[in-house]
């Protein structure tokens, strides 16, 4: 199967994720607002199923996922439906239960980091909202990310035994999420996130792991990857950063 994906075509954002994952399995895909509108691309294709009298089950937002004749929104939903046709989710229906409970906790983390520069809602420029979001980034680096990366740390101990992931015996969709958080983290905060991925060996060795894989290695290296921006959901603006 082809698949389309539809997300912001300037940024990496919460696409990314599902991005990796297609990535990894070396599925085909096709990034649509990607492609020109004139070859039936663009933004236009995107916000066409979004606002479309005809799409029976429209998507809220994007990033969505045309799977030959479903339409799936939600990040944590897409990667659960292409988790086992990837082979990137435990087989085990309590597995792929659990896997999908730890993605969407990686979902509930990213809205609080995008809330350290948004605090106020992304109807303003980040610049109409820049005391706020120094008090928001400073309350987040000191007490909710290292509760973030604690639990993640913790979860992955357990599960040591079992794998080199977070869940179950091989590599899920979980582990590159948790991968592109880090690199995220690194990126947004390089300070502070360097103090606090100092206690998270197993986080820091799984990134490694993660963008070591093969088709990861080489999508990094690719124009299909985007870099980091200030446009993005990971911003770097020094002043947050504790």
């Amino acid at each position: 199967m082809r698949y389309e994906l539809y997300y912001w075509p300037g940024i990496q954002g919460r696409g990314e994720y599902v991005r990796l994952a297609l990535e990894d399995a070396g599925a085909p895909y096709v990034d649509v607002a990607r492609v020109p509108e004139k070859e039936g691309g663009g933004v236009a294709a995107m916000t066409r199923l979004l606002d479309g009298a005809d799409t029976r089950r429209p998507p809220f937002a994007p990033p969505f996922l045309m799977a030959g004749r479903q339409l799936i929104g939600q990040t944590a939903n897409i990667l659960l439906f292409l988790g086992s046709r990837l082979d990137l989710a435990p087989r085990d229906a309590a597995g792929k239960l659990w896997a999908h409970q730890l993605q969407l906790t990686i979902a509930d983390f990213l809205t609080e980091v995008h809330d350290t520069h948004h605090p106020l809602g992304p109807h303003l420029y980040y610049e109409q909202q820049r005391p706020a979001a120094k008090r928001r980034a400073k309350a987040f680096l000191a007490q909710r990310l290292p509760k973030f990366l604690d639990y993640f740390e913790r979860v992955l101990r357990a599960n040591a035994a079992s794998g080199p992931g977070i869940v179950g015996a091989r590599i899920s969709y979980v582990d590159l999420s948790l991968a592109q958080v880090v690199a995220g983290l690194r990126y947004a905060f390089p300070s502070a996130s360097r103090a606090a991925l100092a206690n998270c060996p197993r986080q820091c060795a799984l990134h490694d792991e993660v963008f070591a894989r093969p088709r990861l290695k080489r999508y990094l290296k690719s124009e299909r990857r985007l870099p980091f921006n200030n446009d993005d959901l990971f911003r770097r603006y020094p002043e947050l950063d504790g």
